[in-house]
């Protein structure tokens, strides 16, 4: 069995979090009509489908590249509709803190499992 990457676990997460709260903003792009109908609600799903696809994506190296190219995009949804940016800002932060702390508790995990025996099954 596989086991999965703190990092990983931590980032779909975000990911899935974020997908449910862009899928409201989409709405909010329509109601307020910052974009005509086709392009905000069509541009939302696909938002929405490209998170929830990255964060299955995350098992390879490419997948959090995928992921910080959402998070720009997600910040460029502020020029729409300027009050996005303390919804994006909460998610980038999110992000950012997932990745970093994920990182180190892997890599303290990795430590901690080459310095212990193997345990008797």
């Amino acid at each position: 069995m596989r086991s999965t990457s703190v990092r990983q676990n931590l980032g779909a997460i975000v990911l899935g979090f974020e997908s449910v709260v862009m899928f409201f903003a989409a709405l909010v792009i329509f109601g307020l009509k910052a974009l005509p109908a086709p392009l905000a609600l069509g541009g939302g799903a696909a938002l929405c489908v490209l998170l929830l696809a990255n964060a299955a994506l995350l098992r390879f190296p490419w997948g959090y590249g995928l992921g910080w190219a959402l998070q720009g995009v997600i910040a460029l949804a502020c020029i729409l509709v300027p009050l996005l940016a303390i919804v994006a800002a909460i998610f980038i932060g999110l992000w950012i803190y997932c990745m970093v702390k994920g990182a180190q508790i892997d890599r303290a995990n990795a430590a901690a499992a080459s310095t212990d025996p193997e345990p008797d099954v």
